[in-house]
C-alpha cells in the first residue's frame, strides 16, 4: 500500500473478506507521512457472484445480503472510505454505514444490453436512484460500436436519468 501511496491514483481497494485488521493495515500503509491518501474502499462480494455461488464456491453459509452489509460494516470500522457493492446493494449499504460513506458499484448495464455474466445489476440511472456513488462499466463500453457514445450515453443516464 505504501508503494501505492506513491503512484498518482485517486482510489485502490482491498478486499473486506481479509479482515478488520488487514484493513486497518492497508489503510495505514496508503497514508502518506502528510496524512494524505487515496480513497481506499473494500470489495464486498463480486456481482457475478450469486448466493448459490458463494455458498457452494466460497462455503459462505448466510445469505448474500448479510454477508455484503457486515463486510461493510466492518470496512467502515476499518476506517476506509467506502466499498464495492452491487448497485442493488449500494441504498442499503448507505442505511447501515451512512450516507457518506462511498459506494462504487460494478455490474452496471444498459436496459437494452447484455447482462454477461453479471448477476447483481441494474442500469445506471437505476444505479445513481439506488445509491450509487460511482459506478464501473466495462464491457457495455468496451464492446460497443461506438465505445465513446456508449461513454457518453452512460454519463448521461447516471447524472440524468434515463431518457
Amino acid at each position: 500500500m505504501a508503494v501505492l501511496s506513491r503512484l498518482d491514483v485517486d482510489m485502490c481497494n482491498v478486499h473486506a473478506g481479509g479482515t478488520i485488521a488487514m484493513m486497518e493495515a492497508g489503510l495505514e500503509g496508503l497514508t502518506r507521512p502528510d496524512g494524505t491518501r487515496p480513497l481506499l474502499i473494500a470489495v464486498t462480494q463480486l456481482t457475478s457472484t450469486s448466493e448459490e455461488r458463494m455458498q457452494n464456491d466460497l462455503l459462505i453459509d448466510r445469505p448474500l445480503d448479510e454477508v455484503v452489509m457486515h463486510y461493510a460494516a466492518n470496512t467502515k470500522i476499518a476506517g476506509l472510505d467506502g466499498v464495492v457493492c452491487s448497485p442493488l446493494e449500494a441504498g442499503k449499504v448507505k442505511d447501515v454505514c451512512g450516507k457518506d460513506f462511498l459506494t462504487v458499484t460494478p455490474g452496471v448495464r444498459f436496459a437494452d444490453g447484455d447482462k454477461g455474466d453479471q448477476v447483481r445489476i441494474t442500469t445506471p440511472a437505476k444505479a445513481r436512484e439506488i445509491g450509487s456513488d460511482y459506478i464501473v462499466v466495462g464491457r457495455p463500453i468496451t464492446q460497443a460500436d461506438d465505445p465513446v457514445a456508449a461513454y457518453r450515453r452512460c454519463v448521461s443516464e447516471f447524472l440524468g436519468g434515463e431518457k
